[in-house]
């Protein structure tokens, strides 16, 4: 994914832990996956999965409780997980995935951003192809643990990658190996800070400084709309 994009990512990641609005992000993650999976952890894979990455942000026990209560309530009933799609300057593309109760509000702020941002809507699946559905799984490099071995234990659950970046394994596989990529991860005695499905460019542009900034002003507006739950790009 480039140097650039992965500081700029944990950079945000570390400002969100300490804004309000991502709290409400991580409850209504776990609320969708408890809807779509039912709100046993141990037999819901995408659940224990949102769970995790809640309490790495530090959401409280009493929340994400509540989050999982609201899978059975009408709130919960109304959402909808959309998926909307965005071009932006410099040949910039945008994958943007929702969960709200209201689509002509979602996509009305969406195309508000891009449409003062240099920017366009466009119609779902267009861009799709440009990119590839992958599960992804992180952690720091487990203590005592050989990464080629740990490597070779994950082959059989659907491993088609591991990479190390500044005391982080990356663990990539298929979107569809998901939870048992999970699963083979936690059995080798590893919790995950974040475990997600993304959806990684095939062909990523690499842009100037200068660009890269002009960008970033629509990611940012992006990511800070209360409906929007993950963004995608094919920033290099």
């Amino acid at each position: 994914m480039g140097r650039h994009f992965e500081c700029r990512r944990r950079a945000k990641e570390s400002r969100w832990a300490t804004m309000s609005k991502v709290f409400p992000k991580l409850a209504k993650s776990i609320t969708m996956a408890a809807k779509n999976g039912g709100s046993d952890p141990e037999s819901n894979a995408p659940l224990r999965v949102a769970i995790n990455n809640a309490k790495a942000q530090n959401l409280s026990k009493e929340n994400i409780e509540n989050a999982i209560k609201r899978a059975a309530g009408k709130d919960a009933a109304d959402i909808s997980e959309i998926t909307y799609e965005g071009k932006g300057p410099h040949g910039s593309l945008f994958i943007v995935e929702c969960a709200t109760d209201n689509s002509n509000r979602s996509v009305g702020n969406l195309k508000i951003i891009f449409n003062k941002n240099g920017g366009q809507l466009v119609n779902t699946g267009q861009l799709d192809f440009m990119f590839n559905r992958k599960t992804v799984i992180e952690f720091p490099v487990p203590a005592g643990r050989d990464l080629e071995e740990l490597e070779l234990e994950l082959i059989d659950s659907g491993l088609e990658e591991l990479t190390m970046d500044e005391g982080i394994v990356s663990v990539i596989g298929e979107y569809s190996a998901f939870a048992s990529l999970t699963q083979a991860v936690e059995a080798a005695g590893i919790v995950p800070t974040k475990s997600s499905l993304q959806r990684l460019p095939t062909q990523p542009v690499y842009l100037t400084e200068e660009q890269m900034e002009e960008v970033e002003g629509i990611l940012d507006k992006i990511e800070d709309d209360d409906d929007v739950q993950a963004v995608f790009t094919n920033l290099a």
